[in-house]
């Protein structure tokens, strides 16, 4: 049985979490880059809790320029066991509205300008996405939530766009008529890709801030009124995330979705036509298998 350490990546208005004993912020470096921030580390309710602010503290990373590889590899690098990405979006149901949070299941990924993988030429990995969040580490996620008395949807599918830009209005309608997707964001992917090839459990909470364009009584996404919701969620998100060691408790054993074996069966490339440069960087997401 190993000892839980949760890992969070904070979005859009959530820079930092309070009430860690022992907090400190530390540099930690990665052979894919530096992090989008140093990371801030302590103890929460006898839980060992590592913080990345997605964007950098002041903000400044765009959903594309986000070191996402490198983000995946400092929490995988520091003993992180569960992820739970905190994270704004847009929502294309009028029952999830602004203020509320969604536990998102699925993906439909259109980001185009990303690296999408630790693994490429010199050692090649196909993972399965096939249920690319946690179950056991979303149902938890949920009942912090509800915990901290904000209005939760379980079950999602998020459409992950390249941004900066919000979507047009024919996009919005396409997204939300013809693929039925729930919530609309910049930044899921490919960080949950990449966090099932480093065989981290992976949650997706979406704090609602606006009903994108597709809305008739609500026009174009106005960036003014989704600060003012922003902030109201990061509160939030403090309050869930508090609730989080309680429920996850100290010790952790084997996830039964097999999110932390997800490589046992995604290597192709034996081991002799290996890149021995590509297996040094790959130390940390795949040193269980590659040593």
């Amino acid at each position: 049985m190993a000892a839980t350490k949760i890992g969070i990546i904070g979005g859009s208005g959530v820079y930092k979490l309070d009430g860690l004993e022992g907090a400190s912020w530390r540099t930690v470096k990665t052979p894919w880059g530096a992090p989008s921030d140093a990371v801030l580390t302590g103890m929460l309710d006898g839980v060992e809790m590592v913080f990345l602010p997605r964007h950098g503290r002041g903000h400044v990373h765009s959903p594309t320029t986000v070191p996402y590889r490198a983000n995946i590899d400092a929490l995988k690098r520091l003993g992180v066991t569960d992820v739970i990405s905190v994270s704004a979006c847009g929502s294309f149901r009028e029952e999830m509205a602004p203020g509320d949070f969604v536990i998102v299941d699925q993906f439909i990924d259109r980001t185009f300008a990303r690296e999408k993988s630790f693994f490429g030429t010199g050692c090649v990995a196909h993972v399965s996405v096939s249920h690319p969040t946690c179950p056991r580490l979303s149902e938890a996620c949920a009942a912090a939530a509800r915990a901290a008395g904000v209005t939760v949807h379980e079950g999602g599918t998020y459409l992950a766009m390249e941004g900066p830009q919000f979507s047009s209005l024919a996009e919005s309608k396409l997204y939300r008529e013809v693929w039925g997707c729930d919530v609309i964001g910049m930044t899921n992917m490919p960080e949950a890709k990449l966090a099932r090839e480093a065989e981290l459990c992976y949650a997706s909470v979406a704090m609602i801030t606006d009903y994108d364009s597709w809305h008739p009584d609500h026009g174009a996404v106005d960036v003014t009124q989704i600060i003012e919701i922003l902030r109201g969620n990061a509160d939030k998100a403090r309050s869930l995330v508090a609730a989080l060691p309680g429920l996850l408790g100290p010790n952790r054993k084997p996830c039964p979705h097999s999110c932390d074996r997800a490589l046992e069966h995604a290597l192709i490339t034996p081991p002799e036509h290996r890149d021995p440069t590509l297996l040094g960087k790959l130390d940390a997401v795949a040193g269980r298998m590659l040593n």
